[in-house]
This record gives C-alpha cells, sequence and structure tokens, in this order.
C-alpha cells in the first residue's frame, strides 16, 4: 500500500463523545482522497471513527504503507500523537494535517511526522504524494513543514487556495462505511443524517476563532454543485435529515435564493440543520429555509452582555439576536444557542446579563463552553503574557490552556449549573408548572459569588 489517509477519533474509546453519538465523517481526509484518486494518484482511507486503536495498530502493522496521512485537531491531537510514533516505528513516512497544525507543525516535525501541511490539502498533497515516494527534495513544494536533511525544519512559502470549489470532487465517502454513520444516528436519535460541506472560510473577526486552514476568507461551491451533492446523497444513502457544516450557512444571501431555487425547481425537501449568524438572517431568509426543511439553527449567543460582545468582534447585537430568534421560531425552526463563559473581562454582572438574555431569547437549547486561547487567534494574543507556564506540548492541548485573572474551572463549573437552572425555572414557570429548580439555582449563584470574591482577594493580593 502506498498511501493510507486518517484521523483519531475513535469514538468508542471517547466517553464524552459515547454519550452523544453524533458522529460524521472526516469529510477533509475524504475531499483529499477524492482529489488525489482524480489525479491517478492512489489512496485508502482508514476511518478510525467505529474503530479502536488496536484495530488500528494492526492494520498498520499488517498493511504497511508507505505514507501515512493524518488529520489533526484540538479533539484528536493526543490521539494522534499515538498514531505517529506507532506509524514512524513500523517505518512509515508521516504526514500531518489540519487545524491543529499550522501554528504547531515544527512542534509535530519533532514528535517525529515528516510534512507538516499547512492549510488546504488537496493540491499539496498531490504534489507531496509523489516526491515522497521517489525522495525528491520537498523545497518547492509550497504549504508544508519539513525536516531537511542536515536536520533543520524548514517551513516553505504558502500555497495559494483553491478558488474554484466546484472543481474539487465531491469527498470520497464510498472510501468509508457511510452507512454505519447513518445507521448510528438512526438508532440513536431516530434521524439519520449525512454532512456536507457548502463553503470553505469565514470573513468575521470573532477573537476566539481560528483561522488556521482558511484565513479570512470565504469561498463557495456553486449552488447547482451543492444541490447536485444533495442529489446524490440522497439517492445513494437516503437519510432524513442532512447537516450543513459551513461556519455560516447563510452568510451570501444571493447564494442562498440560488440555492433556494435549485432545491425548489429540484423539489427537493429535507429536514436539515446549519450553523448561521443571527446577523445574516432575516424573515424571508428564514422562511424560505423553513420551506426547504430547516428544523434548527445555530448561532453564536456567546455573552448577553454587548460590552462582552463587542471585546470579541462579534459584530452582532444582544438584540439582534434576540429579534432573529422570534422570527425564526416564528417559522417553526428550533434555535440552538452557542454560549462562552470567562472571556477576559468578564464579571459576575455580564453573568447575570448573559442569564437575563437567555431567558428573554427564548432558545429552543443552548450550548455552554468555557473560553479557551487557541494559538494564533487574536484571543491568544491578547492573554498570551498571562498564560501560565504549559505542561510539555505533548501532553496537552490549547484547551489545557490558563491564564491569569480568570476564575476558577469550579467557578465556571456553578456558571454553568446557573445559567442552566435559571433558564430552566423561567421555562417552567412560563408553562405554568411549579418552580422546581429554584434552590439549584439559588446555591449556584452563592457559590459563584463566594468563588468571584476569592478572585478578587487574589487579584488584590
Amino acid at each position: 500500500m502506498d498511501l493510507l489517509l486518517t484521523h483519531g477519533y475513535f469514538l468508542h474509546e471517547d466517553e464524552a463523545e459515547k454519550r452523544i453519538m453524533k458522529p460524521y465523517p472526516t469529510l477533509g481526509i475524504l475531499s483529499i482522497s477524492a482529489y488525489l484518486k482524480a489525479h491517478a494518484l492512489s489512496a485508502q482511507v482508514f476511518d478510525t471513527t467505529f474503530k479502536r486503536k488496536s484495530d488500528f495498530q494492526t492494520f498498520i502493522n499488517t498493511n504497511r504503507p508507505t505514507i501515512v496521512g493524518i488529520y489533526s485537531n484540538l479533539m484528536t491531537k493526543m490521539n494522534v500523537l499515538e498514531q505517529i510514533q506507532y506509524c514512524k516505528a513500523q517505518r512509515c513516512k508521516v504526514v500531518v494535517g489540519g487545524p491543529d497544525v499550522p501554528e504547531y507543525a515544527e512542534a509535530y516535525i519533532q514528535y517525529g511526522a515528516d510534512v507538516a501541511v499547512i492549510g488546504e490539502g488537496e493540491e499539496t498533497m498531490r504534489e507531496l504524494v509523489p516526491a515522497l515516494y521517489t525522495g525528491s527534495s520537498l523545497g518547492s513544494i509550497a504549504g508544508i513543514v519539513y525536516r531537511r536533511d542536515d536536520g533543520n525544519i524548514i517551513r516553505t512559502s504558502p500555497r495559494p487556495l483553491i478558488q474554484d470549489l466546484d472543481s474539487i470532487p465531491l469527498p470520497d465517502r464510498e472510501a468509508i462505511d457511510m452507512d454505519t454513520y447513518v445507521s448510528t444516528w438512526r438508532i440513536h436519535h431516530g434521524m439519520g443524517s449525512v454532512s456536507l460541506i457548502c463553503a470553505r472560510g469565514c470573513p468575521f473577526t470573532c477573537t476566539w476563532c481560528s483561522r488556521s486552514i482558511y484565513g479570512e476568507t470565504h469561498r463557495r461551491r456553486s449552488a447547482k454543485n451543492v444541490v447536485d451533492e444533495i442529489e446524490y446523497l440522497l439517492q445513494r444513502y437516503t437519510p432524513d435529515m442532512l447537516w450543513f457544516a459551513d461556519d455560516v450557512f447563510t452568510i451570501h444571501h444571493r447564494w442562498f435564493h440560488d440555492f433556494y431555487d435549485e432545491m425548489k425547481r429540484r423539489n427537493i425537501r429535507i429536514p436539515f440543520e446549519c450553523i448561521s449568524r443571527a446577523d445574516r438572517l432575516n424573515e424571508e431568509i428564514l422562511q424560505k429555509m423553513s420551506e426547504l426543511g430547516a428544523f434548527r439553527i445555530w448561532y453564536g449567543s456567546e455573552s448577553g452582555s454587548q460590552r462582552i460582545l463587542d471585546a470579541m468582534q462579534r459584530k452582532v447585537t444582544v438584540e439582534e439576536i434576540q429579534s432573529t430568534t422570534t422570527v425564526a421560531q416564528k417559522y417553526g425552526i428550533q434555535i440552538g444557542l452557542f454560549v462562552m463563559l470567562g472571556y477576559p473581562g468578564e464579571h459576575l454582572s455580564d453573568i447575570d446579563e448573559t442569564t437575563d438574555h437567555l431567558k428573554q431569547t427564548n432558545a429552543d437549547t443552548f450550548l455552554t463552553t468555557v473560553a479557551y486561547p487557541i494559538k494564533g487567534t487574536e484571543f491568544y494574543k491578547e492573554v498570551s503574557g498571562r498564560i501560565s507556564e504549559p505542561a510539555a506540548w505533548a501532553s496537552g492541548t490549547d484547551r489545557n490552556l490558563q491564564f491569569s485573572g480568570r476564575y476558577s474551572d469550579r467557578f465556571y463549573w456553578f456558571a454553568n449549573r446557573y445559567l442552566v437552572n435559571e433558564v430552566k425555572q423561567h421555562k417552567l414557570r412560563q408553562n405554568g408548572h411549579k418552580d422546581f429548580m429554584k434552590i439549584a439555582s439559588s446555591f449556584a449563584k452563592a457559590k459563584l459569588a463566594r468563588l468571584g470574591m476569592e478572585l478578587t482577594k487574589t487579584q488584590r493580593s
């Protein structure tokens, strides 16, 4: 075997993911696989989602691929590092890529990878794979980091992004067991789901968001090309719903209207969910989304404090989030909000504003996370002088980075419980039920106040 493409998800060895059970394939490596095959280069995919680490090791030991390309992100990095070491022990050449790689490319090389791909992988891998087969010089290949024969680690010039996304073949889903993905969704959630991507990149400037692959760009496939894929997916895999994995599905209104017209022309309607932004949705867009089958839209609320939203450079207002949610629900579309706690400068009063905002917005659901600085982002730059001495790079991810001036993890645990209990309490009262959450909510708020005072004392000292 010449080239193997893989990743480090290993669903059944991740307790948190096993509780969620909403797996989707890694479309990036499937896109690279399709691209290479279209250019007469062979590739095989080892999809780790439903496998165990021992399965991967057995496969590598049995097949001894010449080159192993591994996709890495914050969630899978620790597994990927194990995969790198095992593959190198079997004398495979290892190429790493994905969103965690660009800012830490040299570290991946020092850990054992032969090449790190920076940015989009299709064109880079098309040039890189033959060069690795033949042992040719890598210095002329744009978009990589590698160790030269003299031991120096070299970063080549950036590779231009692919402008015509329609020129990229559809992801090579035939290389993996898509039926298991669909059936897993159907078993655990009652609806089999398939994912697709209509665009690459996001031009917005949210300070905490990484743009390590595409930068601040936005490129779209044509509406016809996307609907061609949808038609194929419906015929081939018969899913009950779709997940549009774009950063902002409705960012380009003219494109969306073209997409709507193409779906209507072909008489396609299927339930779907997606991510967007409150300021890129209006009544006309929401009505058309509902007609096409949209049942849930996710977008970032992040905070109910306009001061914190502005510090994040979100370029959206609390009022826009609330009003957009009302209009979406008018058309029968559920709204899920992303909420971020712990952004620098956030105080107890901001958390109270967020709580009040969630009650007023009355979204169908919300998910919380605690802010962490991803290297390369504006957020990281802002707190870089206050980041605690990190452990060894190979022992954790950017999710583990701590910086001074923030509250404790325990504080944010109670902050999350306070938000959840307050919103539940509010919904119970709205629906005429007894207030079962008041004691839990009051306890969480008291703990927040106490833990908040501990930080204030520490800062004064």
